[in-house]
């Protein structure tokens, strides 16, 4: 299948900070392709570079097959770009906003309604209202819709999901298995591990590098260690005790457990539990669990702390 995006060698400083390093990769077209990462782990500054924003210090990108440098005109056309930050006009209505947009790429909120309808519909009852009024949710789903008013071949959104609730969360990426279905490549960041799993394929990105690129379920399967959760009564204590285990690997909280990476070993599970129990753990529960892309990422950067 022909690439979309073609990522080669991209580096970007600021000043001493080196933002990406050395980053290469490529999405195939009408590919979902997710970029999973922490805050200040490069992904803004790589979208920006993408939709021509900035202009990187060393590498090429291109999207579509037009380089991003030489021909950002073109790449300003095709694109639809979602940045992290609410950008719309706030004084305009929701109406306003979505006419105005259509209007820079000469078209009509009418031509291509039958895209956007799914996600529209859910604010067309607040058209009067002025986008800065709206809720998170609705500022969502009216920057999306701003973004995709003239058909474009690729999707970027940097962060789409970062401060609005649960059920908007599922929403917003059930609009974006939606959209896929009509042919358009779209890349999302996210720092949610947990949305990982919505995606095609996914680059954990950490430091500006590029720790592992495979589908989530590949990801996954790369975890060899054996992964324990555990819980006591005092889980601030748990986690020290637990890390000076001598089978452990590494430990850290995750949600109301803490996930425990620890070597392969018949007798370790009650060596463990003794261990913690003289420690004065009590009401101990110590279960082994299947790993998440959250808990391969824990474990790539263990790697990559250790070169």
């Amino acid at each position: 299948m022909p690439s979309s995006v073609i990522i080669d060698h991209i580096s970007k400083s600021y000043g001493s900070l080196l933002a990406l390093d050395d980053i290469s990769l490529s999405t195939e077209k009408g590919e979902l392709f997710g970029f999973i990462g922490p805050d200040g782990a490069g992904k803004t500054t790589l979208f920006r570079i993408l939709t021509t924003l900035l202009i990187p210090n060393k590498g090429t990108a291109s999207v579509e097959g037009f380089d991003t440098v030489k021909d950002f005109k073109q790449i300003r056309k095709i694109i639809g770009y979602m940045p992290g930050r609410f950008s719309l006009y706030q004084d305009l209505s929701v109406e306003e906003n979505l006419r105005f947009f259509a209007s820079i790429f000469k078209t009509t909120v009418e031509e291509n309604y039958k895209l956007i309808e799914d996600i529209y519909k859910q604010i067309e009852p607040f058209k009067d209202r002025p986008a800065g009024k709206l809720s998170g949710g609705m500022k969502q789903k009216l920057a999306l819709s701003c973004a995709l008013i003239h058909k474009p071949d690729v999707l970027f959104l940097d962060e789409p999901t970062t401060g609005v609730d649960a059920v908007s969360r599922k929403e917003f990426w059930d609009m974006l298995k939606k959209l896929r279905a009509e042919g358009i490549t779209i890349l999302v960041s996210t720092p949610y591990m947990d949305e990982a799993s919505r995606c095609d394929r996914v680059a954990l990105i950490q430091e500006g590098k590029i720790l592992d690129i495979d589908t989530p379920a590949g990801i996954v399967s790369a975890f060899k260690e054996i992964l324990l959760a555990i819980k006591s009564e005092n889980m601030y204590q748990l986690l020290f005790d637990a890390q000076a285990f001598p089978g452990t690997i590494r430990a850290y909280r995750s949600g109301e457990f803490i996930h425990l990476a620890v070597e392969e070993g018949d007798q370790l599970l009650p060596q463990l539990k003794k261990h913690l129990e003289d420690k004065g753990h009590h009401s101990l529960i110590i279960k082994r669990i299947t790993p998440t892309v959250e808990d391969s990422f824990m474990s790539l950067m263990k790697g990559t702390n250790n070169q």
